[in-house]
């Protein structure tokens, strides 16, 4: 597989190649506060690790050397896919929204269900979603029915319970 396409398989499908990668300043931060702290301070400690445990001799059977030499591929992947990602970002800050009327990427909307609950999203990147704390990524079924929707309007979304329609109680940015 060729370097730039391994991170096309982290869109899901029906996104083409070459779509951003949005997300918010928050998100933005947080991937490149976890890059400095694996390349300037983990990396670095596993790299003394695995010298002094290659300085030990036999590598075969020691533990340290292997579980190490482990670790830095793991944080090299993990640092390859970060550096990636992040030189891919669009970051969209959703307080700087001025349509906002309208669903776009940042907006945290209120829908009613056909049963009348009412659930309350905040539409963010692919790397902020977190449904437990209501963040769906922006191209998740639901984000992507509700993007470009107004209060009032009633969309159709295919759940894995089946096709449901929900209602934009309230759209929020900020």
């Amino acid at each position: 597989m060729a370097e730039e396409d391994e991170d096309e398989g982290d869109l899901p499908p029906g996104i083409p190649p070459g779509t951003p990668f949005y997300m918010t300043p928050e998100g933005h931060a947080r991937l490149t506060e976890e890059l400095r702290q694996l390349w300037n301070e983990e990396r670095p400690k596993v790299v003394e690790i695995v010298s002094w445990a290659a300085s030990l001799g036999d590598r075969s059977e020691n533990a340290d050397y292997q579980y190490g030499k482990r670790r830095l591929r793991e944080i090299d992947r993990r640092v390859r896919f970060l550096r990636k990602r992040l030189e891919r970002a669009q970051v969209v800050d959703p307080a700087a929204q001025t349509r906002r009327d309208q669903v776009f990427f940042g907006a945290t909307v209120t829908y009613a269900r056909e049963d009348d609950s009412e659930v309350t999203v905040t539409i963010v990147g692919i790397d902020e979603a977190d449904t437990a704390r209501g963040r769906i990524s922006w191209v998740s079924p639901v984000a992507r029915a509700l993007l470009g929707k107004r209060v009032g309007d009633l969309v159709r979304v295919r759940t894995p319970q089946g096709v449901e329609e929900i209602e934009v109680v309230a759209i929020r940015y900020g």
